[in-house]
């Protein structure tokens, strides 16, 4: 073993300590959920496995992993349901289980579910760690097992597989690790569409060190900044810190370090430039490379996978039939009541993005959960969906966090616990409904 590999291996494991209440608390929420599933599905005669692993999308994942690409069904009204809407990452992953243990390609996906739900918990805890502290991580993971379609993170679904691809991807952006997160972006665009988001963030955070770096030589070069300029940015210092503090033990402590770049979230311009072209040519090389695979497949070219997409009526009409939906909600009581939530839902989240950017985010999660919620939101695709594909939009999370860090622990334990409580219950009940398409 090699010195480097003799310091990283206590790096890890401190690592993994630090993020222990995290991790244990995230498998707590995700138990009670799954028990609820299983009570509430046996008191129904239902399998609750088979509504984890063998239904909706999953099954499209398993025809995948078993039959490969090409299988389709042609509905009455003429629609075509291609499985090649699918990405390929979660398909291969069950495939490879199925090879290499006794476990069907069901079993599989749910396997790579539990243990991506896992890691995409301990991603979100590093993100949230790094820039606001342990607690607010620690708030963050249970924040998102707790959301009220948390279950999805037990199914044999991509979400959390994509959701670790990506919050480690911008954990490597945050700390300066190109290469890596080129790579785990590249693997997020295998895996769901919205790979496009993390592939922005990796280009948005490159570009924006690229920049820093050139006004760092341009400062340099002129000898000094401006007693003007100095103060603008010491001004914007202390404006982040004091925005992003949290209350420990009865001690307010800054939660945000570094300054310029690094306080904004873009690494510093110390990185090789080489290492940083590396992470932008391999962050979008994912979801290129299946795109152009599928144009070339149905022989209809670089806009063949957006031709699949209509196939099952999902496209992109800048929210439309979405606003249409929702407006069509108001036109009698009862369903009026559904349309003030689904409304109240749509302005919580524009204004968590708002908070998130009034509080100073790191530029790559900014441009990271503007993509993924404008492509949840302004999709044509099944209303009953977008709360799923807002999932992985994890730094939304982020400022309900920090206000719940700052809370008395028994206070955040409190209504976390009920939150926990209410997601299990409400995870039990729609999937023995309607269910996620």
């Amino acid at each position: 073993m090699t010195d480097l590999e003799t310091r990283a291996v206590p790096a890890r494991a401190g690592a993994l300590r630090r993020a222990a209440p995290a991790l244990l608390g995230y498998a707590a929420v995700r138990a009670l959920g799954l028990l609820a599933l299983f009570v509430w599905s046996a008191a129904r005669d239902k399998s609750a496995y088979t509504l984890l692993t063998a239904r909706w999308d999953a099954l499209w994942y398993v025809r995948v992993a078993e039959l490969g690409y090409g299988y389709e069904v042609r509905l009455a009204n003429g629609d075509v349901h291609s499985n090649l809407a699918f990405f390929p990452l979660l398909p291969w992953l069950e495939r490879l289980v199925a090879a290499v243990s006794p476990l069907s390609y069901a079993d599989g996906g749910f396997l790579v579910a539990l243990l991506a739900s896992v890691a995409a918990a301990w991603g979100i805890f590093a993100v949230a760690d790094h820039l606001y502290g342990r607690r607010a991580g620690v708030c963050a993971v249970l924040l998102w097992a707790v959301l009220p379609v948390g279950i999805v993170q037990s199914m044999a679904y991509s979400e959390s597989l994509f959701t670790a691809l990506a919050a480690w991807s911008l954990y490597a952006v945050l700390t300066g690790r190109w290469v890596t997160a080129g790579a785990l972006a590249l693997a997020a665009g295998l895996t769901r569409p919205v790979g496009t988001a993390v592939a922005a963030a990796v280009w948005a955070a490159a570009i924006a060190s690229f920049l820093a770096q050139r006004r760092a030589a341009g400062a340099e070069h002129n000898g000094h900044a401006t007693a003007a300029e100095r103060g603008r940015r010491a001004n914007t210092v202390e404006r982040e810190r004091s925005a992003n503090t949290v209350e420990q033990d009865g001690r307010t402590t800054a939660v945000v370090e570094g300054s310029g770049s690094e306080a904004l979230g873009v690494p510093g311009p110390a990185a090789p430039r080489a290492r940083r072209v590396l992470g932008m040519l391999l962050a979008p090389l994912g979801t290129a490379g299946y795109v152009l695979w599928v144009g070339h497949r149905t022989g209809e070219g670089p806009l063949g996978y957006l031709y699949v997409q209509a196939g099952w009526r999902n496209g992109f009409d800048g929210g439309y039939a979405f606003a249409r939906f929702v407006a069509g909600k108001f036109t009698s009581f009862p369903s009026a009541l559904a349309g003030a939530g689904l409304l109240l839902g749509v302005v919580s989240v524009v204004w968590l993005y708002a908070v998130g950017v009034r509080q100073r985010q790191p530029l790559p999660l900014l441009v990271y959960t503007g993509v993924v919620t404008a492509l949840a939101l302004c999709a044509s695709s099944y209303f009953g969906s977008k709360p799923r594909l807002l999932m992985p939009a994890f730094p939304l999370l982020l400022p309900l966090a920090l206000a719940l860090a700052r809370q008395r622990t028994r206070r955040s334990a409190w209504v976390l616990g009920v939150a926990a409580v209410v997601c299990a219950g409400y995870g039990a009940f729609w999937l023995n409904g309607s269910g996620p398409p």
